[in-house]
């Protein structure tokens, strides 16, 4: 890939100066994959004048100062050589990405949207209430007229005055905590940079804390991004610590908890419960959408597991596109006036 990332660069390293045209003054922003003619107008609305936005993969022009995209090609990055941002339209960084960009282009500046993160903090929450109550296998029970679960076998775990501990304190996780807090639950945060201040009462730690804070996790919410250093970072060991009353969310990416190691606590009721909405096996095409999976090992058999098709970011289409295109919309204006441009991306620590 070194070849050709070199033969690439080569061939766009002519002058730069003389493709600025008639606008010399305007931001030029391309979307590939546009939404909705709805959702494009909408983003338009938002926009400050100087901001022309082209879409489609047709009549690409290299004079582009942001593109917005996900999974850039090597041979795009390489057409734009005034290129002064991307935008990749959701949470996260996929891995390819990273990966060609730290090895082509490791200054360019990127950035996310998170545009929904009020919606996977809620679902979160949801998945949260649904295992500490047993919602899911009373109902079940209930809807063949079986009363038994509400004289026993079917624990409630009361939330106020417990313990959460919440890993990732970013868009999601930081509404988790209050949330929680409304909840009457304590509140412990464990992120990579702890030197700032939090709202009391919630309690900052660093990773090196995380054995010391689990046997005391009534609920661990799991809400930071996959990356080479959280991939497998609850793993068996971790999942050990956990206490038998301990609820497990992980609105995150599935990798950050080994898989077999969560079957087996959640099995063997080591832990109370879990509320999954991000797994370790996906639909490689539409037609297998409605019989794929979401794990080699058997968790739909799991009475204490509350399971979501990672649900967490959706909410009416209509709706979740307007909420992109207004964070899309406040991102290029910033870049465009020089103001401090939010959610930018560290490609070293991979978010």
């Amino acid at each position: 890939m070194s070849r050709q990332i070199a033969t690439l660069l080569s061939m766009t390293a002519t002058t730069v100066d003389a493709a600025r045209s008639e606008g010399s003054g305007q931001l030029r922003v391309h979307i590939p994959h546009p939404a909705s003619d709805e959702a494009l107008a909408h983003l338009k609305n938002h926009l400050d004048p100087c901001i022309c936005v082209t879409t489609g993969d047709e009549n690409l022009e290299p004079d582009l100062d942001v593109l917005v995209q996900g999974r850039p090609s090597l041979e795009q990055l390489a057409l734009y050589h005034n290129l002064k941002a991307l935008i990749i339209p959701y949470a996260g960084v996929p891995a390819e990405t990273r990966t060609l960009l730290m090895e082509a282009y490791p200054k360019l500046p990127v950035y996310n949207l998170h545009h929904n993160a009020v919606a996977a903090s809620e679902l979160a929450l949801a998945l949260f209430l649904a295992a500490a109550k047993t919602l899911i296998p009373v109902d079940r029970k209930f809807r063949a007229h079986d009363w038994r679960s509400r004289y026993g076998g079917a624990p409630i775990m009361l939330l106020e005055g417990k313990t959460a501990v919440i890993l990732g304190f970013g868009a999601i996780g930081s509404r988790l905590a209050t949330l929680c807090l409304a909840l009457g639950m304590q509140v412990h945060v464990v992120r990579r940079q702890i030197g700032k201040q939090y709202p009391e009462p919630i309690i900052a730690h660093s990773l090196d804390e995380l054995p010391s804070l689990l046997p005391m996790a009534n609920a661990l919410f799991i809400a930071l991004p996959l990356t080479p250093k959280t991939e497998g970072l609850i793993g068996a060991n971790e999942i050990s610590l956990l206490s038998p009353s301990c609820v497990l969310v992980n609105i995150a990416r599935g990798a950050v908890v080994d898989e077999q190691a969560l079957y087996q606590a959640l099995k063997e009721k080591r832990i109370a419960a879990a509320g999954i909405d991000v797994w370790y096996n996906y639909p490689q095409s539409p037609g297998s959408r409605a019989s794929t999976p979401p794990s080699q090992f058997p968790f739909h058999k799991l009475e204490n597991v509350v399971m979501s098709p990672h649900r967490g970011g959706a909410f009416q289409l209509q709706e979740l596109e307007r909420q992109r295109m207004s964070d899309l919309a406040s991102t290029l204006n910033a870049i465009s006036r020089g103001e401090a441009i939010p959610h930018r991306v560290d490609l070293h620590a991979g978010y």
